[in-house]
Order: C-alpha cells, then sequence, then structure tokens
C-alpha cells in the first residue's frame, strides 16, 4: 500500500475533516502540515489535534506534499486553488469549484494548461449513494433493475452537492436543460446549526426552495431543499427514483422480475459492506484499516482524498474530474438565477463539456 503524504490550506471546521481523516487512515495518509493565517490559531490547532500547524506558505511548499487540499471559504477558495496549482501541486479543493461563470471558465483554463485542480465533492461517494448508484448502473448487467431512469425526486442535498447526485442517477453529462424554481418561507422550530443546540422551541422563518430541472432525452430532476435539512431531527433527507420498471425510495427497491412480476427488496447496511439481495453492492475500501470510525461524509472525502493523490502521483484518471465538477457548480449557478427571478434559466454550451 503507498502512502501519500499531503498539507491542508485553511483552519476553518471544514478543514478538520481530513485531519480527522489522516488519524483515522495512517496506513493512506500522512499530514504534513496545516497552514493557518494567525499563529494564534496555529498554536491552538497544533495543541488541540496534536498536529504541525505554520503560518508560512514557503515552509509549507518545501514539505513537498504530494497533494494540497484547500479547505478555505467559498468565496476564496478558486483563487487559492489556482494559487497552489501555479506553485505546481494537485490540488484538491473543497466545494463548490466557483459560484460565479468567469472562474469556472478560469479554472477550466488552468485545466487545460495542465494545472491538476480537483473538487471534493463528497455525496457521490457516501457508501449508500455509491451503492445505489451501482444498482443503477450495474457494470457486469446489459439494464438496471428497474430500467430507463427518467425522473428523480431529490430532498438530500443543496445545490451543486444535489447537481452531481442528479447527474450521476441521471447518468448523463447535461449540456442542455433548464431549470425553474422558488425560494419559500416557512415557520420552523430551531433544533440544530453547526455548533448550537436549542431547545426553546422557538419558530423561525426558513428557506425551503423547490425547482425543476429538465433535460434533454425526457429527463426530469425534482429538487427540493429546506435549509434546515442537513441538521434537523424534524427536516429528514428523501429521494425518489423511477425508472421504466421500477423506482427506489429511500432504502426500498420495487421492481419487476424478469417474469414481469413485482418484486420489493430493501438495501441492508452491513459493517462495512451494503447489500442488496445476494449481491454486494458497496464494501469499503478502508474497512479493516481505521484506527478510529469513520461518517459516511469522512468516507466520502477519504475516497476523494486517495483519488487525488493517485491522480497526483501515478497520473492515474480521477474518480471525480474536474469537468464534473464544473459542470455541478453551473447548475447550482442557473438554480440560483432560476429561483431569484423566478424565471427559466436555459443552459449555454460549456467548454468543459465540447
Amino acid at each position: 500500500m503507498q502512502k501519500y503524504s499531503f498539507i491542508i490550506v485553511g483552519s476553518g471546521w471544514r478543514s478538520l475533516f481530513y485531519v480527522r481523516i489522516a488519524k483515522a487512515l495512517p496506513q493512506f495518509f500522512e499530514l504534513k502540515a496545516l497552514l493557518c493565517r494567525t499563529n494564534e490559531k496555529a498554536q491552538k490547532l497544533a495543541y488541540e489535534y496534536n498536529i504541525k500547524t505554520s503560518t508560512s506558505i514557503e515552509k509549507c511548499k518545501n514539505l513537498k506534499p504530494d497533494f494540497v487540499v484547500v479547505a478555505v471559504n467559498k468565496s476564496d477558495g478558486a483563487n487559492v486553488a489556482q494559487q497552489w496549482a501555479n506553485f505546481g501541486f494537485t490540488v484538491l479543493m473543497e466545494t463548490p469549484a466557483a459560484q460565479d461563470e468567469q472562474t469556472l471558465q478560469e479554472l477550466w483554463s488552468q485545466h487545460k494548461k495542465g494545472k491538476k485542480i480537483l473538487v471534493a465533492e463528497q455525496y457521490i461517494f457516501y457508501p449508500k449513494w455509491q451503492a445505489i448508484l451501482n444498482l443503477l448502473n450495474p457494470k457486469a448487467k446489459n439494464e438496471c433493475l428497474i430500467g430507463e431512469i427518467n425522473y428523480v425526486y431529490l430532498s438530500f442535498a443543496h445545490e451543486y452537492h444535489a447537481a452531481s447526485l442528479i447527474r450521476a442517477i441521471l447518468n448523463t453529462q447535461p449540456n442542455n436543460f433548464s431549470v425553474s424554481g422558488k425560494i419559500y418561507s416557512f415557520p420552523t422550530a430551531q433544533t440544530f446549526t453547526r455548533y448550537e443546540k436549542f431547545t426553546d422551541g422557538k419558530i423561525c422563518d426558513k428557506k425551503r426552495t423547490l425547482a425543476l430541472f429538465e433535460f434533454s432525452g425526457n429527463k426530469v430532476a425534482l429538487y427540493d431543499f429546506d435549509s434546515e435539512q442537513y441538521r434537523s431531527p424534524i427536516r429528514k433527507n428523501l429521494f425518489k427514483i423511477q425508472g421504466s420498471r421500477g423506482e427506489i425510495t429511500n432504502d426500498t427497491v420495487n421492481y419487476l422480475d424478469e417474469k414481469n412480476v413485482a418484486q420489493c427488496e430493501k438495501l441492508v447496511e452491513l459493517n462495512d459492506e451494503i447489500k442488496f439481495k445476494d449481491e454486494t453492492l458497496y464494501r469499503s475500501q478502508f474497512s479493516g484499516y481505521c484506527k478510529t470510525p469513520l461518517t459516511q461524509d469522512e468516507i466520502a472525502i477519504a475516497t476523494q482524498m486517495l483519488s487525488a493523490a493517485e491522480y497526483s502521483v501515478l497520473n492515474k484518471a480521477p474518480l471525480y474530474p474536474l469537468e464534473f465538477a464544473l459542470q455541478d457548480s453551473y447548475m447550482a449557478i442557473l438554480l440560483l438565477k432560476a429561483c431569484s427571478s423566478c424565471q427559466t434559466e436555459k443552459s449555454q454550451k460549456m467548454p468543459w463539456l465540447q
């Protein structure tokens, strides 16, 4: 097994995911340093997490990591990623790739010049989603169990995360689509934020976004996301995927068998694998190596880290190439435009899909 080294640029909440992964999977990853803006933050994180930290870009460059994780705020992510790519490093940046079309074009231009930049989209690499996508896109079978996929209802993730799932579920690189939508406000009890827990039952207005994506080939996606959904125990994730011979709703699969008799089966999670009937749809490549348990989110990020390392060192094709990330961010940009204007937005031809 080859072990890969990396540094982290950024010291916020998201950067700590990569710290935990490195500590849980020392056979795979070596964290050489975490780059902070201030000495105070560097000293604090070094003490709390027993890691090497620095405030010097030059010192971090001289560590010569196999890849660089950029985990700064969204508005700076693309610029910092390009900076480190221009230093000659392979970069794995946190989502999104960009928040405007011009920056998407800049990232693609860097890619065409040979710079190695990837985006750490995690949702499609969740164990559950890997299992579902393997069921939808079987490698050893002639057709999908539930037939041709034509519709997905997704209330699971927001914006670019949702776009990556929609694109993967419908098995398309959409260069011709439209999106319409609207943002609503509904009274909802506060429960959790990233940092706080509320138990006073206070009702606040929270946003819910409803949107319709229509793709060529008669494929449709209904996007439904509540701003409380990631953390609130009273707002659950839901999805439905419909094909010509069945549908998947969360962990339940309804389908017609080879005799056209209706069947109902469930996905079953067993330790580090997910099965459907007697078939293993997913088994973690990190099974048996973790010093501490990883969440679904962390397993997905670790998968992206390993892919970035192999892309950097072995020149292996990445699991989630930059063109996918650019398209997912582009879909999210048009989604927000459509919802803010209450007008239908139509896609344009983009260079990364030509």
